[in-house]
């Protein structure tokens, strides 16, 4: 079972209940019938559904304040909410938004109602979870892309340091320096070292890192030092 192919059905009329979960079960769903909204609430509480049918006149808790409750859980951003009312009324319709419901469903209705408003529901959420995967691939393209950058600004900016500390200290270690050129290198190594560790202090001041050209197409964070005034 998945969470896309549950529905909680919460509505306290035996007969209509029964028949609003035949609907749903034709289209696929399996149903979870519930005869108040602290049951609905206690189920998604639980394990949270894709879709619920909420009536708004029930016992324990309506349906408005079990949507209101979804939209406070941590995964009911993404549930799809459909009420099912006696109210009419531009009042109570805006209630019915501001409560967090996606679509109503006015009674009396006839099967067939119920389950064109089912096929609706079912577009939105395809929909919406594509665009939430559209943003995520995105998301993660921009991290990589972010990441390409930096370690090409990175290269820029301390490969020609790091190698003159190398290049310096290795010389050291060899021993056939003249005593009077080792305060000029370690001058050196200490200016190399200075220059690396200033580009570590910029990267970590970079709150809106700023791609500039690199080579070949290519495009690199901007770790260089600013220009002086």
């Amino acid at each position: 079972m998945t969470t896309a192919s549950r529905l909680i059905l919460a509505e306290d009329d035996t007969h209509l209940r029964a028949m609003m979960a035949i609907v749903a079960r034709t289209r696929g769903y399996e149903v979870e019938a519930c005869a108040d909204g602290a049951e609905a609430w206690a189920r998604f509480e639980a394990t949270p559904a894709a879709l619920l049918i909420l009536d708004w006149q029930m016992p324990e808790l309506d349906g408005l304040e079990v949507c209101r409750r979804v939209r406070q859980h941590p995964a009911g951003a993404h549930a799809y909410a459909l009420v099912v009312t006696t109210s009419g009324g531009s009042a109570n319709l805006e209630r019915i938004l501001e409560a967090g419901a996606d679509d109503y469903l006015a009674k009396p209705f006839a099967p067939t109602d119920l389950d064109i408003r089912l096929r609706i529901a079912e577009r939105r959420i395809a929909a919406a979870a594509s665009h939430r995967s559209a943003e995520t691939q995105l998301r993660e393209a921009r991290y990589l892309a972010g990441i390409g950058e930096l370690s090409l600004a990175l290269q820029h900016e301390i490969n020609n340091p790091l190698a003159s500390l190398l290049m310096q200290t290795a010389l050291l270690r060899t021993g056939t320096v003249e005593a009077v050129e080792v305060p000029e290198m370690l001058a050196t190594v200490d200016e190399q070292a200075r220059r690396v560790a200033a580009v570590v202090r910029r990267l970590a001041r970079t709150e809106a890192p700023r791609a500039v050209p690199y080579a070949e197409g290519k495009q690199m964070i901007d770790l260089a030092p600013p220009e002086a005034s």
